[in-house]
């Protein structure tokens, strides 16, 4: 019998990719693409969705 565990939800801005790597034009003197590390500003870097805080909805609601 499968057991029905909670998945976490997916971020709605990274849909569940939260780090990428964007080259940035540069190469290395050995010859390889210079890369940065970059995480989703909403998650974190978690890649599930985070619950609103009140405090949050407050300052949407002005």
């Amino acid at each position: 019998m499968p057991q029905n565990a909670p998945t976490p939800r997916r971020c709605n801005n990274c849909d569940g990719f939260p780090v990428v790597a964007i080259t940035t034009g540069t190469r290395t003197p050995d010859g390889q693409r210079t890369t940065l590390p970059v995480t989703c500003r909403t998650c974190h870097g978690t890649g599930t969705h985070t619950p609103t805080t009140a405090g949050r909805l407050a300052h949407v609601a002005r």
